[in-house]
């Protein structure tokens, strides 16, 4: 089969390989239907899975998720490994928003009972929880401080009161890349996240209350403390203006770097330096410490949920239950050790909207979910519902530990605010059973369901190709966006 000029070998009813040609160093894998791969192919993305696929010391295949959509440089939903003797890290690779994720809380609450109070909860969250374009909160880091908080991530938190160690140990990698390296993020950077800790930002970035309405695998469910009708919190932010600033810093270093050492792409927003050179050494610095500061923004952020929803419902840390499930980044490059071409080897795997899925007896999981697999959150769109997943052993095979990040893009904002001129984006919500607060309501309108894929369509993918299993289906009561 053919899509315009790509050609594609359709491997299973989810996954189509995108055989070598020109200067790929490896074939393109993506799992897809047919249906989806239709929709998939009329943006530029598939070309991009092709374009990776030219990157130095790339392994095994260059990989799209099933919410794969056109990106800067890589796909979103894009995934690469790359040796890490001869191969490069790409900034493209990770995207602006380094170690954007999401994290769910999970709550003793019940939506039933939690509903009457619920426009007085939302209006709280709103007000407690800063959003929206250049929003700032009230925790302000500088100088010294802000160097901590850019090595220790979670960490820091932790030791300024706004995270327990329960919280620490629910994040992944314990909230806290090692390699970080304050000094490799510049003025600019640090400036723009003094006041930004403890914020959503704008565009997809959200808090929701959800409600959990079906179990699919009850030990899971039952591991990450999640029962039929549960109120849970849904958070989704990453490093603001901090992480942009980290990338588009490091573009102008690795395009430079290209030129002195003649690495040709065939796209330039794949700029990229090789692993083990200094401009490649510093980026990965720079990166880790934007990813803790994403770490510590997450977590800050839940500080204020359960706050707010304690005060709000005049309840306790015990009667309230609010405690951290996981939080999991999906716009990461990490070194990670995996099996290619029949041996064990130490790999940078980029994922860029695509989350880590580990298995059951991983050890780079916590120890309560070694059993069941490390949990995995798929949002889709803020009317129809998200997912929570656990990793399994087929990820390791075929994606370096990754599935998708969720339901993907197929409008852009542009084609979504065009959709809804003269429509009430609150009404529409209204009719879904869904309570709406937000900053901006044209960021509600880039927002709307209908901008996304089908989520139910998309996690049936990789539970079907077997890279993710599904754990419990969520509904969207209420969303406060940015």
């Amino acid at each position: 089969m053919r899509f315009e000029d790509i050609p594609l070998e359709q491997l299973s009813e989810t996954s189509w390989e995108i055989p070598r040609t020109g200067g790929m160093l490896v074939p393109g894998l993506v799992f897809a239907t047919s249906g989806m791969m239709e929709e998939i192919a009329r943006d530029q993305a598939l070309r991009q899975v092709m374009n990776v696929a030219h990157l130095p010391g790339i392994l095994y295949r260059s990989i799209g998720m099933p919410d794969i959509h056109w990106g800067y440089g890589f796909p979103i939903g894009g995934v690469a490994a790359m040796d890490v003797g001869e191969g490069v890290v790409s900034p493209g690779g990770v995207g602006y928003d380094i170690n954007c994720g999401v994290r769910l809380l999970r709550s003793n609450l019940e939506v039933a009972a939690l509903r009457p109070r619920l426009p007085e909860l939302v209006a709280a969250l709103h007000r407690d929880v800063p959003s929206g374009v250049g929003s700032t909160g009230d925790v302000r880091v500088t100088g010294k401080e802000m160097d901590k908080v850019l090595a220790e991530g979670s960490r820091w938190a932790a030791s300024r009161g706004y995270a327990t160690s329960d919280d620490v140990e629910h994040t992944e990698d314990g909230g806290r890349f090692p390699a970080a390296d304050p000094e490799s993020v510049s003025a600019t950077a640090r400036r723009r996240g003094e006041d930004q800790l403890g914020t959503l930002g704008s565009g997809n970035h959200f808090l929701e209350i959800d409600e959990v309405e079906e179990v699919f695998f009850p030990e899971a469910a039952a591991a990450y403390g999640l029962f039929p009708g549960q109120a849970v919190f849904f958070l989704h932010s990453g490093s603001r203006g901090l992480g942009y600033q980290v990338c588009d810093d490091y573009l102008d270093v690795m395009t430079s770097y290209m030129r002195k050492h003649r690495i040709d792409v065939p796209d330039r927003q794949l700029a990229c330096a090789h692993i083990g050179s200094d401009d490649g050494r510093r980026y990965l610095s720079a990166l880790a410490a934007a990813a803790n500061y994403a770490f510590a923004n997450r977590q800050v952020l839940s500080h204020r949920v359960r706050e707010t929803v304690q005060r709000l419902l005049g309840m306790g840390p015990r009667d309230a239950g609010i405690r951290l499930v996981y939080d999991v980044g999906h716009n990461n490059a990490k070194f990670e050790t995996h099996d290619v071409d029949g041996r064990r080897r130490e790999v940078l795997v980029h994922r860029k909207g695509a989350t880590r899925a580990f298995p059951p007896g991983h050890p780079e999981i916590p120890d309560a979910y070694q059993e069941v697999g490390q949990p995995v959150f798929i949002p889709g769109d803020m009317g129809t519902g998200s997912y929570v997943l656990a990793g399994v052993p087929g990820a390791m095979r075929m994606s370096f530990g990754s599935t998708c990040h969720g339901a993907g893009r197929r409008m852009s904002r542009t084609q979504a605010k065009q959709s809804v001129r003269g429509k009430s984006v609150f009404g529409a919500m209204e009719k879904r059973g869904v309570l709406v607060a937000c900053a901006s309501h044209r960021t509600l309108a880039e927002e709307i369901p209908e901008a996304y894929k089908d989520v139910d369509t998309v996690v049936d993918v990789v539970d079907r190709a077997g890279i993710a299993r599904k754990v419990a289906r969520l509904k969207p009561v209420a969303v406060v966006k940015g």
